[in-house]
């Protein structure tokens, strides 16, 4: 009997079941898909270039659920709050719990917005300062006491006579609370808020404290500035009157008695309501992501001493994941398994 010779059709159909079978090899039966999949992500931050770091962790987090992450965008932090309630940007990182809380509220509050209920970071703190030589020499240690214009006329860099304290940028939170303090404690004619680009104003006043000149500015942690200028040793943070400054408002003295006119805070992430809902793996890492506010102050020095590009800050936050990679993929499994919330409940 003679071969018969296979048909075209023939040999097509047996090349097709050995590459089918090749890519059944090749795949595996139950590939994972990661949860963000085919979702994009737009994180915010404010325009100071220190907060990049901590926003860059947690979108490098949010890469390994598998979200699509956008370069992150620059708003000031009412605008962010906005921003974010309204679904124009997904989360920012550098929300702070009592300073920001008109701005949440204002945005639509919880309805439009989630709120971490733990701290990203804890023990942010704020008030004003100057240089420690100057606060013995004239026995200076409450806001107040510049009243007196003998004491003005030290932090006095213009020459018209008022204090000259390096302020907060408008649009940041900080300002008003310093706005309603000048008025409180009827300073409003012996100081002058200094605004505008807040790291080239604290440039000048550093520039000024190495010249040994008299300093006066309000900062907050975590941040650069206590790292050049350390509280204690080369300047001392400044009380308020004990009195609150207007009916209503929260207390602020420290369980020590001291008070610096600010409650002490916390950092949180805030994100879209409706897309936390609907992502409950990112919503569970925002819950779980903590950040040593050692490591923010740390990492903003190497900014501040020019290691502030791109490409720096990105390598800052990828060092920091290869140091903590343990508790940064225990994160990770946990976000996912909340991803599968009826796993446990299958069979």
């Amino acid at each position: 009997m003679k071969n018969r010779i296979p048909s075209h059709a023939s040999i097509l159909r047996r090349l097709l079941a050995v590459g089918s079978l090749a890519l059944g090899l090749a795949t595996p039966l139950h590939a994972e898909v990661l949860p963000g999949q085919g979702i994009t992500v737009q994180p915010l931050k404010s325009s100071l270039a220190e907060e990049a770091f901590q926003t860059l962790l947690v979108s490098r987090a949010l890469e390994k659920l598998g979200y699509t992450v956008l370069p992150m965008k620059d708003l000031e932090p009412a605008t962010q709050h906005l921003a974010i309630a309204n679904g124009d940007a997904t989360f920012m990182a550098n929300h702070w719990h009592l300073l920001h809380a008109d701005f949440y509220r204002n945005s639509g509050g919880d309805a439009k917005l989630f709120r971490s209920e733990g701290a990203y970071a804890e023990g942010a703190v704020q008030g004003y300062l100057i240089d420690r030589k100057t606060a013995e020499q004239h026995g200076i240690t409450r806001i107040d006491q510049l009243k007196d214009p003998a004491i003005a006329r030290l932090f006095d860099s213009d020459g018209d006579g008022r204090a000259d304290l390096t302020g907060c940028n408008p649009g940041w939170g900080c300002e008003l609370a310093i706005e309603r303090h000048l008025t409180a404690y009827g300073l409003r004619q012996h100081v002058t808020h200094r605004q505008g680009s807040y790291a080239a104003l604290m440039a000048d006043t550093i520039a000024r404290f190495k010249q040994g000149q008299p300093i006066l500015y309000y900062t907050w942690t975590p941040y650069w500035v206590s790292a050049v200028l350390r509280p204690g040793s080369d300047v001392v943070w400044l009380q308020v009157p004990a009195s609150a400054p207007q009916a209503g408002a929260p207390d602020t003295r420290q369980p020590n008695g001291r008070d610096y006119g600010f409650q002490a805070d916390r950092e949180q992430i805030v994100a879209n309501r409706a897309f936390v809902e609907k992502n409950p793996a990112a919503a569970r890492l925002f819950e779980l992501m903590k950040l040593p506010i050692g490591d923010i102050n740390a990492q903003n020095l190497r900014m501040s001493v020019g290691a502030n590009s791109q490409q720096d800050v990105e390598r800052h936050a990828d060092g920091w994941i290869r140091v903590h990679q343990q508790l940064f993929d225990g994160w990770i499994a946990e976000a996912l398994a909340a991803s599968k919330p009826q796993a446990a409940g299958a069979d």
